[in-house]
């Protein structure tokens, strides 16, 4: 409410233009609404993390700068009126609003993402995740966050467009590292091999920081990689996740392409420098896809779904995973003419 800042269930109507808002009497709206916010100039924002006790809700500010506070009943129900309500603002601009629905599907991350980054504007004092004492099956925890929270935080912090990108944000986060799960739920999860399935998107998952994260990581033996082999014309890059040839657990890796020489190297994206950490020469390699159906032989895990793999001329199997069919597809072609 803007005179009493009370909370009251309205019934919504979204018009191509404005949004009408009804009472609601004996389970009925009534025939006249109670309001209207009027959609050209507006900006929303969602998730809006302005109350920390209402994580649902969204934010509209119309261009005479009033405000508007909307909680829905569910994530699911909050991103979709998000999604329509900012299709509708765009409604004079068909461009934008089929670029909107590409992002929210795409899998996409920002090139340049530094999960140590991350990690500092989460700690922030300010504008970082909020830490809450949390109960679970009778055991108290300090300074945690649920998982929904950090998809919530990753998003209204543009590190992430979609829901999707955010959780395998936060996987990456727990997978080096900077996070991890406690209490029964999240650790559940965590028994998991796929990278997918470990960091959940929900309000009942708690997780922390890890001790790790307040410090600098211990420094690896870096790998030496001849200049000529990075000097080749990049032909794809883009982020995959990759099963280790150690510990067989899956990361999410930026892979670049190159041509002339044909080489494909991946790099860490928690790493400030840019130097790959692993690659590979692609001539003479054998590059396929795997099958939907089960867990294939050689790759560890309840890992299913675009996967491919690649051998070596020193017959080394790289498994990698691609984010749809479509994906796997594009690399597999853009890789075969290069062995």
């Amino acid at each position: 409410g803007h005179i009493v800042r009370n909370w009251k269930v309205r019934w919504f109507v979204l018009l191509q233009d404005k949004l009408l808002y009804y009472k609601i009497e004996g389970g009925k709206k009534e025939p006249s609404p109670k309001g209207r916010i009027f959609l050209d100039g507006c900006t929303i924002t969602c998730p809006c993390l302005e109350y920390e006790n209402r994580p649902l809700l969204i934010k509209l500010t119309t261009k005479t700068n009033t405000d508007y506070f909307l909680e829905c009943c569910s994530r699911e129900e909050r991103d979709s009126w998000a999604l329509d309500i900012t299709g509708a603002i765009h409604a004079g601009h068909p461009v934008q609003v089929q670029e909107l629905h590409r992002m929210k599907k795409s899998f996409k991350l920002l090139e340049n993402i530094s999960l140590h980054h991350i990690v500092e504007r989460m700690c922030d004092s300010s504008a970082g995740i909020k830490l809450t004492r949390n109960l679970e099956q009778g055991n108290r925890y300090k300074e945690t966050f649920t998982g929904s929270a950090l998809v919530d935080w990753l998003i209204s912090n543009s590190f992430a467009v979609s829901r999707f990108e955010a959780v395998t944000l936060a996987s990456m986060l727990m997978e080096e590292n900077f996070i991890k799960p406690v209490g029964a739920r999240s650790i559940e999860a965590t028994r998991y091999s796929d990278l997918s399935e470990q960091f959940l998107d929900d309000s009942t998952a708690l997780y922390m920081f890890a001790e790790s994260s307040k410090k600098n990581t211990s420094s690896k033996e870096e790998l030496q990689f001849n200049i000529s082999e990075l000097s080749g014309t990049i032909v794809k890059q883009g982020f995959l996740v990759k099963q280790g040839h150690k510990r067989k657990n899956w990361k999410v890796r930026r892979f670049v392409l190159r041509a002339d020489p044909a080489f494909l190297h991946y790099y860490d994206p928690t790493k400030e420098e840019n130097r790959p950490v692993g690659g590979f020469s692609l001539r003479g390699c054998l590059v396929s896809a795997l099958e939907d159906n089960g867990v294939p032989a050689g790759v560890k895990g309840n890992v299913q779904g675009n996967l491919f793999k690649i051998i070596t001329k020193n017959d080394i199997h790289y498994y990698i995973q691609a984010s749809s069919k479509a994906e796997r597809a594009q690399w597999i072609e853009a890789i075969k003419p290069l062995t």
